[in-house]
Formats: C-alpha cells, sequence, structure tokens
C-alpha cells in the first residue's frame, strides 16, 4: 500500500483537536489500512464491527470502552450507530481519559447521527482514493484510467483493474445502496448511475433521466443527493453574480472517482479512453476532483451562461478568484469564453490544465500548466 502522509497529518491533527475523529470516506478506499497504521503506531485498542466477536463485545459499551485508555479505533461504526451517545459521554470526561477514531462508509443517516450526538465534540476528515500527489507524477495516466481506489489502482493488469471496479459497481449498487436507504432493483439503479455517468461534466437535468427511467424528477433528484452524500458523485455548484447575464443554475455532475466512471462507460483501456466522446469531460472531473482533495473542495464553483461562456473552476481564496479551465489537447490556447469570464468575474489570475509536462504562458493572466503544477498552484491559494 501506499503511503499517504498527508491523509495521516489531518487525522493526527483532529485527533490532537477534537476527542473524536470520523474517518468517511466509500467503501474499499482505504480507511481500515489508514486505522491499523495509526492504531499500531498508538498501540491503540482496535474494534473491527464487521467481526462478529468485537459487534458482541460493544453490546455492553459502558463495561468495554469506559475502562480505556488512549487511542480507540471502532471500523464499520455504521453498524452500531446507537453509539454515538455513549461516545458523547466519553468524550465530555474530564480529564479526557480516551480518544476515538470511527470509521464508516459515507452515508447521510451515520453523518448526520454522528453531527447530532457528538456536535462540538466531533472532526470529519473525509478521504477517497489515491491522489496525484501520492502516487507521484509518473502514474498520472494509470491513476486518471482506473481511478484511485487501491486495489483497482494496484491491480496487475487493466483487465484485473476494470474486473474491481466492475465488482465494485455491482456490490455498491446490490448492497450498499439498500443500506443508504434507497430500495430499488440494482438493475434500475444501475440504469441511473450509468445515465449520470454520460452526463458526467454536464448541468443536472433531472427531467430528461427522470423521463428515460420512467420516474419523477423529484425521485432522481433523491437518487443523485444519497450517491453525492455517499461519495461517489460530486454535485459542483454554480457560481451567481449580477453580470448582466443570465448565468446557469443547476448543479454539474461528476461521478468522482475516474476509474468507475471508465467502467459505467464501459471503457476498457487508455485505447479506448483516447476514442471516446466523454475523454474531456473525463480529464475534467478527474482534474477537478484532484484540484479540490488538495484544497479541501470549500468555496469551489463553476460558471455558466447561456451564451457559453464556462469557467469549469471557480475558487475564491486570499480575497480574490481564481480560475482553472481543463482542456485535453497537446497545446491549449486561449479562448473567448475563457476570456469572457476572466473580465466579468475579474480573476486574479487562471491555469488551463492539460495533460502534458511542460509550462505555456497563454496570456497576462492565464497559463497552461500540467495537473502536478495545477496542483501546487491550488494548495499555495488555500
Amino acid at each position: 500500500m501506499l503511503a499517504r502522509p498527508d491523509l495521516l497529518r489531518r487525522i493526527f491533527d483532529g485527533l490532537a483537536a477534537s476527542p473524536v475523529v470520523a474517518l468517511i470516506g466509500p467503501r474499499q478506499c482505504g480507511k481500515t489500512t489508514l486505522a491499523r497504521e495509526i492504531a499500531a503506531r498508538r498501540r491503540a485498542m482496535f474494534f473491527d464491527l464487521e467481526d462478529p466477536e468485537a459487534l458482541e463485545a460493544l453490546s455492553r459499551p459502558k463495561l468495554v470502552l469506559g475502562p480505556l485508555k488512549g487511542l480507540v479505533v471502532i471500523d464499520e461504526i455504521q453498524r452500531r450507530p446507537d453509539l454515538f451517545p455513549f461516545l458523547r459521554v466519553l468524550a465530555d470526561r474530564r480529564p479526557l481519559r480516551s480518544r476515538f477514531l470511527i470509521l464508516g462508509s459515507a452515508s447521510p443517516e451515520l453523518v448526520r447521527g454522528a453531527s447530532e450526538s457528538l456536535a462540538g465534540r466531533i472532526h470529519f476528515v473525509d478521504t477517497g482514493g489515491f491522489t496525484l500527489p501520492e502516487v507521484g507524477v509518473r502514474a498520472s495516466q494509470r491513476l486518471w484510467l482506473r481511478g484511485g481506489f487501491p486495489r483497482a489502482f494496484l491491480a496487475r493488469g487493466e483487465a484485473a483493474s476494470l474486473k474491481w471496479r466492475q465488482d465494485f459497481v455491482r456490490t455498491f449498487l446490490e448492497r450498499d445502496m439498500p443500506q443508504l436507504g434507497i430500495h430499488v432493483s440494482s438493475e434500475h439503479l444501475r440504469r441511473f448511475w450509468t445515465m449520470v455517468a454520460h452526463y458526467h461534466g454536464q448541468t443536472w437535468n433531472g427531467s430528461e433521466i427522470g423521463g428515460s427511467l420512467g420516474v419523477s424528477h423529484h425521485t432522481t433528484r433523491h437518487y443523485l443527493d444519497v450517491l453525492t452524500e455517499a461519495r461517489v458523485l460530486r454535485q459542483l455548484s454554480p457560481w451567481f453574480e449580477n453580470v448582466g447575464k443570465r448565468v446557469v443554475k443547476s448543479p454539474k455532475v461528476y461521478v468522482r472517482d475516474s476509474g468507475l466512471l471508465h467502467a459505467l462507460l464501459g471503457i476498457r483501456d487508455r485505447r479506448g479512453l483516447m476514442a471516446h466522446p466523454k475523454l474531456g469531460a473525463s480529464w475534467e472531473g478527474f482534474v477537478i476532483e484532484q484540484l479540490l482533495t488538495a484544497t479541501g473542495g470549500t468555496d469551489a464553483h463553476f460558471w455558466a451562461t447561456h451564451g457559453r461562456a464556462e469557467l469549469d473552476l471557480l475558487l475564491h481564496a486570499r480575497g480574490k478568484r481564481w480560475g482553472f479551465e481543463m482542456k485535453c489537447q497537446d497545446a491549449p490556447g486561449m479562448t473567448a469564453s475563457l476570456g469572457t469570464a476572466i473580465r466579468d468575474l475579474d480573476i486574479h489570475r487562471a491555469w488551463i490544465v492539460y495533460p502534458v509536462s511542460r509550462r505555456s504562458p497563454v496570456d497576462d493572466r492565464v497559463e497552461a500548466v500540467p495537473l502536478a503544477d495545477a496542483l501546487r498552484e491550488a494548495t499555495r491559494l488555500g
């Protein structure tokens, strides 16, 4: 398994500041591996609630958890949400005898229950798959094609990676979605998720998708929100500003992991990706996910007008506005759309992110840069 120093730092910082830290993310993204590494460093007690013995032991939480000191790790906490009120009691003890690292697959109920029961006592750390700084620039193309889930990225070949991702999609639909409160046939949900993949990088149109599925736009919106809270989809909000133009007001939708996107689209290898009509949208979503992971994802939007002016990613930092445009081209240049965005939004500086290893000036306030350089620029903004 690759080292994940930035994620470990965020977890340790959280444990230093709060009595409870929740590590939240989709299944199989490496949460348990990280937690076991932390537990080994801190000589922590580890409870895996998929183990029947651990589950039975914590049926008596006061007896088992009350006397413990130091760090306590509880994995698969979503199996015992009734533990949250008891953790609140332990977190309020003075002097504080123990801190808790809890892990769970992302779900609205889990996050809501933890937030309500442990308000003021819990720090959330969102986690996903590997990022470019973790795998290195040389592996960027593999990361884009396979995505960041550890077993998909580290698979021995493209066929093995694709099969793992296909199996993940199937398991997610058949097991995880019912646990998230959506009780619809897995085939129906597969059609929905596949349709969302074809909308990847576009503004949301729930009526069109609902019409194709034979359900209301309210139903499709519910599906979209649940998958977003489960950290497998991202909704990027539009930026509203009165600049004398009619702006787009629906969110853009992305499949967060590029490898899952490619599995849903039937893309098997790099050749298939390069020839696919969603190539540009795939690159856009991959770069946006990397940038938002690096910056924490706060105060991020896209901007678009009905006159077709658009900016893929708008960040607000240091009292200024910064823009990112994604182009899957060898030598991207200035466009009228980007120029309009810079003028109308008063962008301080913008970068065009493209899959080449050299930087290239484009305009006074615009530079074309590879992804690794864009990540460094975005990290400085934070």
